[in-house]
């Protein structure tokens, strides 16, 4: 890879991070991906009683493939809920929003290897490389979700949106800066 797609990559790394930002903050797009629950207070006491550590937790849940088979199982299974947990530790905005910028600067860095193998410059022109880095720009952004969906029942509305604006982002700011030789 030339030195000449350094600075799309980490202008692109920059310009997605602040279309998230403007997605959960401005737009709020994720707003309704979580709903507060009837009887907060009184689940939130009966969670802190049972001193769980951070971590995902599945409700009934298992150890082994036995124990799923179980009439204990089969019972907690039938008489409900279901559901998944994730139990957070403190919180370091500092550090998730660090993180994030380093997603997008390893996804950019990641769509521009890519392209630099399927495209060769010079001469490209931009739709050429519109096309191809917002396509894989896409499948990056929005493929991961899909089966997340599926199993944990999470809305993906705001994902397909923000993962269409950000395939757009990189893919004009990649065409836009393609090295013409």
């Amino acid at each position: 890879m030339t030195f000449s797609l350094i600075l799309p990559i980490v202008l692109s790394a920059v310009a997605l991070f602040f279309a998230s930002f403007l997605s959960w903050m401005v737009l709020q797009l994720h707003k309704h991906d979580w709903v507060k629950l009837a009887q907060e207070d009184k689940f939130m006491e009966a969670v802190r009683g049972c001193d769980i550590s951070p971590g995902s937790y599945m409700f009934p849940g298992c150890n082994s493939m036995e124990e799923m088979k179980s009439e204990e199982y089969a019972r907690k299974e039938k008489a409900g809920p279901h559901g998944v947990m994730t139990v957070f530790g403190p919180v370091s905005m500092g550090r998730n929003l660090g993180q994030t910028f380093v997603y997008f600067l390893v996804a950019s860095f990641c769509l521009a290897y890519l392209t630099r193998l399927a495209i060769k410059p010079p001469a490209t022109d931009f739709m050429t490389v519109f096309r191809f880095v917002s396509t894989a720009g896409f499948l990056t952004f929005f493929s991961a979700i899909v089966p997340h969906s599926i199993w944990f029942k999470c809305r993906i509305v705001g994902h397909l949106i923000e993962s269409i604006a950000y395939a757009a982002i990189i893919g004009a700011i990649f065409a836009a800066m393609w090295p013409a030789k």
